[in-house]
């Protein structure tokens, strides 16, 4: 919906913009939200989205333009803004040792809720966000989603007109998220007004009206239907085993660009709404002929930026990558379990991983996955069951396995004080590189990641993309068999994380196995098979396709989100059983 009126213009900006030294962050953003809207602000990292939503908060003051927040200018009256709205930043402060009550009690008292209302308001938070059972807890202990659901409850106890929220379900999985964005809904019908930044595409669809933000510019504004119709018609899928030769053909192609490589197709966009070319075509009719395909808001920001960048990723080779020969299996567990006292962590597990194969490993926070992960690496003893990787024992040959497994964990394990060059020479003798062998290694890798020009800069000036990219060159230096990936891509912007995963489905072409979780589920689309995880156990393991078709009643059309809900909520989730 778009505002009608003057009254219903909760948020108007009139050239807006925001300098940090000579450093302009945003410039000329003219932009109007409207009452009841949940407005989507989208962007690749350094976009300006944070500075926007800080602007719009009051906590920074523009340097060019102006902004008025509930009718009051932000720059002259930032306090009548800053107490009539919620605004929850990336960090969503909470305090540590303060229990959940406790928080909420605190932001109600400088809110200046009467205990009248706190206690009406309390009640109805808690149980909407399903922490009833939880208010004695310390914040400290709360899971990731918990946590996320106390702060956005610490910025509705004032109940507020105007809800703003920058990233607000960063590495939160997604069961958390559905129940995060129920409360949003039920807050929007109620009337108020929400804007949020978001790296999740299904998020952003949700949105009534999305903002495209671009090196400080406001691309454009429209409803997330309409901005997809932009691209329409420009949007192709080959469907074919040979997926690297319809990639060389694509990146040598000027008329493509943007590409996507699926684990069963590869799915490109061109610059000519008139349709692909003849000669294209022909190129590709032998592989797999190209179809079109229905645009989605990744498409549609390629389009509005017309930046040829994207395609980069698909020059990206490998024909000096050869990994070191593995056996057929390259993971293979058996009834893996891990007890913390009374506790289990990981109940009876059992799957197998073929070399040249990327699984991707799903589960709601707290499932176990990163568990099992720290195992198969050697970081974890089981309590009981065995593995074998690249066909060694794990119990007997930590060392060998060692040599033949990388590991990229959540937090990116790098050293932000060291450059990217001492990163990558410290990493590679961890890997037992050294001399000649660890110079070749990093001459390799660089060009292949995409860091090359940057060995002196200091790793935590990096963007979230660029460490992401170091990471996980530091922990393919050494040619793993085997990669083991730890939610690799949390808070890195839609963009960017396509291009890691062209990168990891080479890598994957080049014999090495992968296993991966992640809580964006539009990556499930990357992956060969899935590995679904609930309370410790693994309840599915599959294609997608074969999972949508072992549900009952089938359905092939089935959402990736709808197919996960669907396997952790069933009876049989709690006994373990795979489909």
């Amino acid at each position: 919906m778009a505002p009608q009126d003057h009254e219903d213009r909760i948020i108007k900006a009139q050239g807006l913009g925001r300098r940090f030294g000579r450093h302009e962050a945003l410039a000329g953003i003219d932009l109007q939200v409207g009452r009841g809207e949940i407005f989507g602000i989208l962007g690749p990292d350094g976009a300006g989205k944070t500075t926007l939503m800080q602007l719009l908060a009051a906590i920074l003051d523009p340097t060019a333009g102006q902004c008025r927040v509930l009718g009051f200018d932000t720059l002259r009256e930032s306090s009548q803004v800053t107490d009539r709205i919620g605004y929850m930043s990336q960090g969503f402060t909470l305090y540590d040792r303060l229990s959940v009550e406790e928080n909420l009690a605190f932001s109600a008292r400088i809110r200046g809720v009467s205990d009248a209302d706190y206690r009406q308001r309390r009640q109805r938070l808690l149980q909407m966000a399903g922490l009833q059972d939880a208010v004695n807890r310390e914040a400290r202990v709360l899971s990731g989603g918990m946590r996320k659901k106390l702060s956005l409850c610490t910025n509705l106890i004032h109940e507020p007109e105007l809800l703003l929220l920058d990233e607000l379900s960063l590495g939160v999985d997604p069961v958390s998220r559905q129940e995060l964005w129920k409360m949003l809904r039920t807050f929007r019908d109620s009337g108020m007004t929400i804007v949020l930044t978001t790296p999740y595409m299904d998020e952003a669809q949700a949105c009534d009206r999305l903002a495209f933000l671009y090196r400080g510019r406001l691309l454009a504004v429209d409803s997330p239907a309409a901005l997809k119709d932009r691209a329409r018609g420009r949007v192709y899928e080959v469907v074919t085993a040979r997926l690297e030769e319809v990639q060389e053909i694509l990146a040598a192609s000027p008329e493509v660009i943007s590409g996507q490589w699926l684990a069963d197709r590869y799915r490109f966009q061109i610059d000519n709404a008139q349709g692909i070319s003849g000669s294209l075509r022909m190129k590709l009719e032998y592989l797999g002929a190209p179809s079109p395909a229905m645009p989605d808001l990744e498409n549609a920001f390629v389009q509005l930026t017309a930046q040829p960048a994207d395609r980069l990723a698909t020059t990206v080779s490998l024909r000096s990558a050869a990994t070191p020969a593995a056996p057929a299996t390259a993971i293979a567990a058996t009834d893996i379990s891990v007890r913390f006292g009374d506790f289990s962590a990981v109940n009876q597990v059992s799957f197998r991983i073929a070399a040249g194969e990327v699984v991707g490993w799903l589960g709601p926070n707290g499932a176990g996955k990163t568990t099992l992960i720290r195992v198969l690496c050697g970081l974890q003893r089981p309590s009981a069951g065995e593995a074998r990787i690249a066909g060694l024992p794990l119990a007997s040959s930590s060392t060998q396995i060692k040599a033949r497994i990388g590991y990229m964990s959540q937090r990116f394990s790098l050293y932000p004080d060291l450059s990217v060059i001492e990163n990558l020479r410290f990493f590679a003798g961890m890997y037992g590189l050294s001399g000649q062998h660890r110079r070749d290694a990093i001459r390799w890798v660089k060009p292949l990641v995409g860091i090359d020009g940057l060995d002196g800069n200091r790793t935590q000036a990096l963007s979230g993309a660029l460490r992401q990219r170091l990471a996980l060159a530091c922990a393919i230096m050494h040619r793993p068999s085997v990669l083991f990936l730890d939610e690799p891509t949390s808070g890195v912007d839609p963009l960017a994380r396509r291009r890691f995963w062209q990168l990891i489905q080479r890598l994957a072409r080049s014999g090495m196995a992968i296993l991966v979780t992640t809580h964006y589920l539009e990556e499930a689309c990357y992956c060969h098979r899935l590995g679904l995880m609930h309370n410790s156990r693994l309840v599915a393991l599959g294609t997608l396709a074969e999972l949508r078709s072992a549900l009952q009643p089938s359905d092939p059309g089935a959402s990736v989100e709808a197919v996960f809900m669907a396997y952790i909520t069933r009876p049989s989730a709690a006994a373990g059983v795979v489909g």
